[in-house]
C-alpha cells in the first residue's frame, strides 16, 4: 500500500498507511492489520489482488457482491486470528 505523511501532536511527520485510514473511516477494526501474510496484512493483499485494473471488473459476473463478502470474511478471520494469538502463552 502507499504510505502518506501525517502530523503527530509534536508537529513532526508520522507515516500512516492510506489503507488503514480508509479502513478506519469504514469501521474496519485496527486488529485487521495485525494478521500479516509476509510483509502486508491479509486485507492489503486482497485489495491489491482485486483492485480494478483497466477495463476489467474484479467481481465475478455471476456474483456481483463477491468482493464485498470476501473483504468481510478477511476482516473477520484477521480479527479472530489476532484475538487467538493474543491469548496464546508466550513462547520461551
Amino acid at each position: 500500500m502507499q504510505r502518506a505523511r501525517g502530523q503527530d501532536e509534536a508537529g513532526g511527520g508520522q507515516a500512516v498507511g492510506c489503507g488503514e485510514c480508509v479502513a478506519a473511516a469504514c469501521g474496519i477494526p485496527a486488529e485487521t492489520f495485525a494478521y500479516r501474510l509476509g510483509s502486508r496484512s491479509a486485507l492489503e493483499w486482497v485489495i491489491d489482488q482485486y483492485q480494478v485494473k483497466g477495463e476489467s471488473d474484479p467481481n465475478r459476473e455471476d456474483d456481483p457482491g463477491y468482493i464485498v463478502r470476501l473483504v468481510g470474511q478477511v476482516v473477520r478471520v484477521s480479527v479472530e486470528t489476532a484475538r487467538i494469538v493474543r491469548g496464546l502463552p508466550e513462547f520461551r
